[in-house]
Order: C-alpha cells, then structure tokens, then sequence
C-alpha cells in the first residue's frame, strides 16, 4: 500500500511550510534524537510586532553543544507571562484573536521543562487545531542504526517504516539523490510552498512567520485551504 513519509526536527509554532509538509503525508517522523542546534528554528520562532517580524525564543539552560534535542532543558528565566504579554500587545486587534490567543496561552504554559516534550506538545495541539490527521512518529522509537547521516538516515526511516515516497521541503534538493531514493523503490518528492499573502491589520505584509501569525488572521477553512497551496518538484 503506497505511503508518504515526512521527517523534520521539532520547531516551536513553525512556518505554514512545515505544516503543508505534514499535510501532505501520511507520517510524519519527529527527530528527537539529534544534536540540537543553535541558531536554527528548534526553540525559535518569528511573529509580528509593530509591523515588522520579531523573534520569539524559548531560553534553554546552558549545557553541552553536543546534546541531543531531547536531552535539552528549558531555562527558569523562559517568562512565559511575560511572553503571552508580547502576544496579546501584538495581535490584539487580529480578527481570531480571541480564540487563537487562549489556544497559544494553552500550549505556552504546558507544564514540561524537557526541550523535547515541550515543543512535541505543541506540534500535537496545533496538528488537531489544523485536523491534520498525519501519524507522529518519535524518531528514537524507529528500530534503525541512528548513527546514520543524512541521506542514509533517512533513507533507513523509509525502509523501516515502509514508505513509497518520501517528501522533503525544497531547501533539501542538493542534499538527497532521485536516482538514490529510485533504487531503493522509494520516490523522492521535494514540497515548495507558493506564494501566500493574507491581510495582517493595516501593515505591509511579512511572510513567513509562525503558525500562530497564519491562526491569528485567517479562518480555520482558509487555513486549510493554505495547507494545501504548494507544489511537489
């Protein structure tokens, strides 16, 4: 029976990107047990203040470069009151802000300090919020050799669990091989989101923020039909 795989770190309320990628297969692996990395998207994130993007951060506690996501610990200083304040001053005037700004504040004050759970959390709630449907899998759960890298990882994933097309974003079309995948009787897709605008109060639009951005100013049935606005290459 053909099934579509998808595989991504954990990102804290990520792009539409990463959610038209779980739409469009039907598993979707969750790396939890790779090196976290700084300055990536894993505990970050961008949304709108005063017109223009801004970061939003999970502080961490300072420990090894070295540890796994799942080993990574959030830090006492992670204000979360403090951060739902930032939210409610940015998009109080947002048309779903009502419903959109307690759902945030559900996922905000999850009661977890384990980097991993944390984020893992968030992306399940956002996933019924969105109904998408897609299995998560944790990836320390698949029974593969996970000293592997890159192609060869992944590739292990999509034996392992039986996959007949593996879709990966765009920014990895250097990175993994058609003629590869072929061999092993995989296909490799790669998944570009078109263009997308939405109105975002009064302010010249900034594309490309969190989730919570997309939640805050469109429909649950525009939403969906955002998923769905990509092409596979």
């Amino acid at each position: 029976m053909p099934k579509k795989l998808g595989i991504m770190q954990p990102y804290y309320c990520p792009y539409i990107g990463y959610w038209q990628l779980m739409n469009a297969v039907d598993e979707f692996v969750v790396y939890d047990n790779i090196k976290y990395t700084k300055r990536g998207w894993i505990n970050r994130n961008r949304f709108l203040q005063n017109g223009k993007d801004a970061f939003f951060t999970i502080n961490l506690k300072k420990d090894s470069d070295y540890l796994d996501i799942k080993d990574r610990i959030i830090s006492d200083v992670f204000d979360k009151k403090k951060k739902l304040k930032l939210f409610e001053a940015s998009y109080r005037k947002a048309p779903y802000f009502k419903e959109i700004i307690s759902f945030f504040e559900s996922i905000l004050f999850y009661d977890q300090t384990n980097l991993f759970k944390y984020i893992y959390h968030s992306i399940k709630e956002i996933c019924k919020f969105l109904n998408i449907e897609t299995r998560l899998i944790i990836s320390s759960e698949i029974n593969i050799d996970h000293n592997l890298k890159s192609q060869d990882k992944v590739l292990a994933i999509c034996q392992n669990l039986e996959a007949t097309k593996y879709i990966n974003p765009i920014g990895g079309l250097e990175l993994y091989s058609k003629e590869t995948f072929n061999k092993q009787g995989i296909e490799l897709k790669f998944i570009k989101s078109k263009s997308i605008e939405y109105k975002q109060l009064d302010n010249e639009f900034v594309p490309w923020l969190s989730i919570i951005d997309v939640m805050m100013f469109n429909s649950k049935e525009d939403i969906s039909k955002l998923l769905n606005h990509y092409e596979l290459i």
